[in-house]
């Protein structure tokens, strides 16, 4: 595991009127790994070509991140980084992935294959082909922009690395092939002399939840609609904004099964959208009367193929008034323009939310148009509503900033007992059967059956399939199904590309026979189902292999085909899962810096199927967006008891369902019982979710504790409650804390955040946030002997629920320190001092180790040294405050408290 440490210091800095400049900052990184280079293990010579990849200032904190990275002989080494984070002239936070002894690791100066090979490399390796790529620009001699080969929805950037394999550091490409289908956005290390591949990491994180029952009671609402405008900037004036308004299920409502739609007028927050939703040049007046402006787009993507083919966005015209109805007892594709209105509304909320708790221009966030001039722009949100190109699901792709990206929202099956969508009308099987439609093609009718005489589809058998009735080989039998609803059996290929064979074949409807005894389920469309345009289901074997014999005997069999539901649920009314979604992107995009998108692994090493079992990381992606998508729904009147399911409207429970996790979010271990020991018990399940359930309990139960504290305030924007406190302390810790986090990777960051944070002036309240958190961390094993091991591996943490010894421990209050310490075998002289420290050894003790620990218990100094006359430390650097001198020996240990000046 690479040593990450966390040091509190204060340097003084000579700075002109116009700030610190970057130079300056890389200077200060320097001095600073230098100053460390026995815990660090890193060499001068390593950090010789260190550079600065991003910058942001956080205004509430007033601290500005730094994301300096690695090279040698002017290649950059692949997520070898330094996060360095200053407040007015002080280095406060530092932690680091950086690589040493460089030059001795390094496999070859010059690659075997060019960006070219690489490339194509990629593609055979990812299972997309050959491609076809040519190039667009050499950027520098180690950076190059290449065609999309025909296998990418994005021109393909292929950049010269080294990457850490072992002792190791191999020369590789590194590029980046968004899939057509838009379901993997690979980044790729191509290793630069066999074309293999090295590592990789997926920018879209997909929720999929397929697994979980569908068939509960249908407890979804009516929509109804009240006129009010709720969480209204009171900033915002008339002036401001044109009057737009949305029907939509606004803040902070859940889902259509925690509340009502409600007309909601210029809901945009003055300071994080100035001209509006609909503006994108900064000039007074919309650019767009659609769902589309600066922080998204929102538009339909019915047929699954990225585009606005299958539609459009919902227009509210010269008034921008998007007023549509919902309608929840029909195919939720009747509903379209009211759902992606929701989908638009949401996204700008979590735009504006966030961006007042520091996710904004200059630290990434997703603008086209950057109205102060930092950051990338060109960058919004590209949300897909109502995709088919896939059900039950939800995911967010996150490139790098100033590249946008993209939101899918997807339908997810009924809930409720299936409906019998396929009646038999003539012969010894007439009356009503169940049938689930497809996830793609045309939908069921509603009103008027579609009506027809059935035929079985048969093929030549020619390819690996061996069932003549599966229609996954070339059909021979298209006469006997023109204008007929096609029957035949799941078999081998995927769904699309049997009914699009029968569709090719002239039927007019397919029935697709389950070919197992399980129940019949909605089928995705797979690589071709986008191409599908007739409608299809799937009944049980038993029911279709009775019609399969009847046919085969000679009958004839009419049957008509008519959806009276239930009706499928549309992804884009669950708040909760938006919020989510957004989620990712702002955690990955504020992790390592805007321009790193490689910072929140959760898995490292992939096949086909995804990624491989005992490969999947202990970083806590998931829980972040978890966390965003409950904050954004509290209200007044909650409790940390409360069940708090993710996603229960999407599956069909009512609102006090367990959701889609293993337990609903709540304080109550009664409830929700996991820890830090949980962890270990996903070792070998691929999904990040679990991991990151773990997570998200343990920053909702300290949320709760900032609550209990501090109130709760239903100002989202601007509030100070303890549900403000808790949000920015989580949005800053993702700044401070390095790149692919552990659990206490990121409790330390949130512990360091205290320091920085505006809401804590003095001793006292730092000192209460400070038990707050140790005491919602080591109440699920995360406490001060805890111990996260490589945040590569699940099974290796150590769980601890103790908190800091009494001398660090803020729940006893601050610290506090006589000015002259003598204890036992050691004096301690000058005390105070400026870091120069002199250690008198009353019996000498051999050898042994110094440590200065901070108050949060954070080791920010250490020293092997001989335990005989007067052991030197030269310390300067360190923040003025208290902190504890530690000295250890095989026979003693013993601590003294000290003042830095």
């Amino acid at each position: 595991m690479k040593k990450n440490y966390v040091k509190i210091l204060m340097i003084l800095l000579f700075v002109t009127s116009m700030g610190v400049q970057a130079q300056d900052y890389l200077s200060l990184l320097k001095q600073e790994i230098t100053s460390q280079r026995s815990q660090l293990g890193i060499g001068s010579q390593d950090i010789n070509e260190l550079y600065i990849y991003s910058k942001s200032r956080t205004q509430k904190t007033d601290v500005m991140h730094v994301y300096a990275g690695q090279k040698y002989n002017d290649i950059s080494i692949f997520n070898a980084t330094a996060n360095g984070a200053f407040k007015g002239q002080e280095l406060v936070y530092f932690s680091n992935t950086l690589e040493a002894n460089v030059s001795a690791r390094v496999n070859a100066i010059t690659p075997q294959l060019n960006p070219l090979q690489a490339a194509t490399a990629a593609a055979a390796e990812l299972g997309l082909g050959t491609g076809s790529f040519s190039l667009i620009e050499t950027v520098t001699t180690k950076e190059f922009l290449l065609t999309n080969g025909g296998v990418s929805l994005e021109d393909v950037p292929v950049e010269l690395v080294y990457v850490p394999v072992g002792e190791e550091l191999k020369i590789a490409w590194d590029l980046n092939i968004h899939t057509l289908d838009g379901k993997h956005w690979w980044s790729v290390r191509i290793d630069a002399q066999t074309g293999e591949i090295i590592n990789q990491n997926d920018w879209v994180v997909s929720c999929s939840f397929s697994t979980h029952n569908h068939q509960s009671a249908n407890n979804i609402k009516k929509a109804t609609k009240k006129d009010f405008s709720l969480f209204k900037n009171e900033q915002a004036t008339a002036a401001a904004f044109a009057g737009e308004q949305y029907n939509v299920y606004a803040l902070p409502v859940e889902s259509p099964n925690h509340g009502n739609a409600s007309l909601i007028v210029d809901p945009q927050n003055l300071e994080a959208s100035p001209f509006g939703w609909h503006d994108t040049d900064g000039v007074a007046g919309a650019e767009f009367t659609i769902t589309r402006g600066n922080n998204v787009l929102a538009w339909d993507d019915i047929l699954g193929d990225n585009e606005d083919t299958g539609g459009a966005s919902p227009d509210g015209g010269a008034a921008l008034s998007f007023d549509f109805p919902y309608a929840f007892d029909t195919n939720p594709v009747n509903m379209l323009e009211a759902s992606t209105t929701n989908l638009f509304y949401w996204n700008n909320i979590m735009h504006d939310v966030l961006f007042l708790y520091g996710f904004d221009e200059e630290s990434g966030n997703f603008q086209q148009t950057n109205y102060s001039n930092l950051g990338n722009g060109n960058d919004f949100v590209i949300a897909d509503s109502q995709d088919g190109s896939g059900l039950n699901n939800a995911n967010f792709a996150t490139p790098p900033d100033g590249i946008n990206p993209r939101m899918q929202m997807f339908l997810w099956s009924a809930s409720g007992p299936p409906g019998e969508a396929i009646t038999i009308l003539d012969g010894s099987l007439a009356g009503s059967y169940i049938g689930i439609p497809a996830g793609f093609g045309a939908p069921l009718p509603e009103q008027t059956a579609l009506v027809g005489e059935l035929a079985i589809l048969l093929d030549d058998n020619a390819g690996d399939s061996t069932d003549e009735i599966d229609a996954c080989d070339t059909v021979t039998n298209a006469a006997d199904v023109v204008g007929k609803i096609a029957l035949l059996r799941r078999g081998t290929c995927e769904f699309g590309v049997k009914v699009l064979a029968a569709e090719q074949a002239g039927a007019i409807a397919v029935i697709v026979i389950n070919n197992n005894a399980d129940a019949p389920i909605a089928m995705a469309p797979g690589a071709v189902g986008d191409q599908v345009t007739i409608a299809s289901v799937m009944v049980s074997q038993e029911d279709g292999e009775a019609l399969i014999t009847a046919l085969q005997n000679g009958d004839i069999i009419n049957g008509s085909l008519l959806n009276e539901g239930p009706f499928q649920v549309d992804g884009n009314l669950d708040n909760g899962i938006v919020a989510h979604e957004y989620g990712h992107g702002v955690s990955n995009r504020l992790t390592g810096g805007a321009n790193n998108s490689n910072c929140m692994r959760t898995c490292v090493q992939f096949d086909v199927d995804g990624c491989i079992p005992g490969f999947a990381t202990e970083v806590m992606s998931e829980g972040w967006s978890d966390y965003f998508g409950l904050m954004v729904t509290m209200k007044e009147g909650d409790t940390g008891a409360d069940v708090r399911g993710i996603g229960t409207y999407a599956i069909g429970q009512p609102t006090d369902g367990g959701g889609i996790r293993p337990t609903p979010y709540s304080t109550d271990l009664a409830i929700n019982d996991s820890s830090y020991d949980s962890v270990a018990v996903f070792e070998n399940t691929t999904a990040p979710h679990p991991v990151g359930y773990v997570w998200a309990t343990m920053i909702w139960d300290m949320t709760w504790g900032f609550i209990d504290e501090f109130g709760f305030d239903e100002d989202i924007y601007n509030g100070t409650g303890g549900n403000n406190i808790a949000l920015q302390l989580v949005m800053d810790g993702l700044k401070l804390q390095p790149c692919n986090p552990g659990f206490v990777d990121g409790r330390d960051a949130i512990l360091a955040a205290v320091e920085m944070s505006p809401y804590f002036t003095d001793e006292d309240t730092k000192a209460t946030a400070g038990c707050i958190i140790w005491n919602a961390f080591a109440n699920r094993g995360l406490g001060f002997s805890a111990d996260q091991g490589d945040w590569r591996e699940r099974e290796d943490g150590t769980s601890a629920t103790d908190l800091p010894p009494d001398n660090l421990n803020p729940c006893l209050g601050p610290l506090s320190v006589d000015r002259v310490a003598a204890v036992g075998a050691f004096s301690v002289f000058p005390n105070p001092s400026n870091g120069n420290i002199n250690i008198a050894v009353n019996t000498p003790q051999g050898g042994g180790t110094v440590k200065i620990i901070d108050i949060n218990g954070r080791v920010v100094y250490t020293k092997d040294a001989v335990l005989e006359g007067t052991v030197r430390l030269q310390a300067e650097g360190l923040a003025t405050g208290i902190y504890l001198l530690q000295v250890q020996s095989t026979n003693t240990t013993e601590t003294i408290k000290i003042i830095i000046e």
